[in-house]
């Protein structure tokens, strides 16, 4: 159901959730996300506690925020307890709402450092780090996201959480697959339903296969969590949040946006990256980052190649706007790398921005 979510002292607006994804999630998208509305709860990518602590160069660009970013959760992997409480207690000391640990990564250069989902292996071990941490916060919550186990044989979340919430998490989030699964298969609705059964107070946030409102309200039916955290789908649909929650409190999903508001919300975040990263930063984002929009914006393959030849914001905007005219019809774009071979013409449609119903910061 369609509800705020307590985590510790925090009420969030919503109990809708954006993942933290290696690589995507830094402040330039979390804000476009935002924008588009409902977003209750966003994290940053995961962050090596040594270089928080460090305020290494590249640990700052992903700790990067500012105050339309809120609420943010700081997540943080590792394995040495007392790195991972010092890198929480500098993220406390500069402002973000929660602290989180990460423990459903199945990327193996984290796993391979005893870190992400493999502390699933070692839930002593996890424990511990969790109490170092929770130690050395203050004020702010601790929360956890996890996944079920590392295998088939060893699923352990539904008897892990309880003792996460005996040593004072204040939220698990819980992706329904096993490291083994990466992201192959189905989410196991009933296993995070059986995490759900196994906690006390604690809210559960139930992760994956969301690509839908109906996905969302399946989520929160079939297992009782109190929320629903959202990741690869937001990358190319950064509005799910507000279709989910207007499909939560009013039973509707709300117009698609137009091409042309798709193509705002790209300049949008090209511009947030001008500004956190600088121009030849953004292009890099940019010449991968179109792939992820395309994907709600099909047929898009004339954007796809003029992204990737794309140098300055003169060029990103001048691929915008001959796509938005190839489109609508009014134009044969020529690939700038093959000159002669033509663009077929396709139908495209225009519009004004997203309106934004349930818009929370």
């Amino acid at each position: 159901m369609a509800a705020t979510l307590t985590i510790g002292t925090l009420r969030l607006a919503t109990n809708l959730l954006l993942a933290p994804l290696s690589g995507y999630t830094d402040v330039s998208f979390r804000l476009v996300a935002r924008a588009c509305g409902s977003v209750g709860l966003a994290y940053t990518d995961l962050l090596c506690p040594e270089g928080v602590v460090r305020e290494n160069r590249r640990s700052m660009e992903l700790a990067a925020t500012c105050p339309q970013d809120s609420p943010l959760a700081l997540q943080l992997y590792g394995s040495d307890p007392d790195a991972l409480a010092d890198a929480a207690r500098w993220a406390e000391d500069h402002g973000v709402h929660i602290v989180d640990l990460n423990m459903g990564c199945p990327a193996e250069k984290i796993t391979a450092l005893n870190a992400g989902s493999k502390l699933l292996c070692d839930p002593d071990r996890a424990l511990r780090i969790v109490e170092r941490m929770k130690k050395s916060l203050r004020r702010i919550p601790l929360t956890v996201k996890m996944r079920l186990g590392w295998d088939d044989r060893s699923i352990v979340a539904a008897q892990l959480a309880p003792r996460l919430e005996d040593a004072g998490v204040a939220m698990i989030a819980v992706h329904g697959r096993t490291t083994q699964m990466q992201y192959s298969g189905r989410c196991r609705l009933e296993r995070i339903a059986e995490v759900v059964g196994a906690v006390r107070s604690i809210p559960i946030v139930g992760n994956g296969d969301i690509r839908s409102p109906q996905d969302a309200k399946r989520m929160l039916d079939c297992t009782g969590c109190a929320g629903v955290m959202i990741g690869r789908y937001a990358l190319s649909s950064p509005w799910i949040f507000r279709d989910v929650w207007s499909y939560l409190t009013t039973g509707s999903i709300p117009p698609a946006p137009t091409l042309d508001q798709k193509c705002q919300l790209m300049r949008e975040h090209f511009r947030n990256l001008l500004h956190y990263r600088g121009e030849r930063m953004a292009v890099l984002e940019f010449r991968r980052r179109a792939t992820w929009y395309g994907k709600q914006m099909n047929p898009c393959r004339m954007l796809r190649e003029q992204m990737r030849f794309i140098n300055s914001l003169a060029d990103f905007e001048r691929a915008i706007e001959q796509f938005l005219e190839w489109r609508a019809g009014r134009v044969v774009v020529k690939r700038p790398s093959a000159i002669g071979r033509d663009m077929s013409d396709q139908e495209g449609d225009l519009g004004s921005r997203i309106s934004e119903p349930g818009r929370s910061q």
